[in-house]
């Protein structure tokens, strides 16, 4: 699912959500709502968060697509 997959870019990226949040614009709190799949992002708030973590928002949406096609 997306939250999953921000979630891991997040990790790596070595970001605490308090961190993110803040480079994204938006609450530490919704970004965690986002991550534990409770909500979906629009796309202009997917593109802030992408944006603030470096990577393209179409590979994101690719990647969850990848994982759900094999599934």
């Amino acid at each position: 699912m997306l939250g999953d997959e921000l979630r891991k870019i997040r990790l790596r990226a070595g970001l605490s959500q308090e961190s993110l949040a803040s480079k994204a614009g938006m609450s530490r709190e919704y970004l965690s709502i986002l991550e534990c799949n409770k909500k979906s992002p629009t796309i202009a708030t997917l593109t802030r968060i992408c944006s603030a973590l470096g990577v393209r928002t179409w590979q994101v949406i690719r990647r969850v697509e990848n994982r759900s096609c094999r599934s």
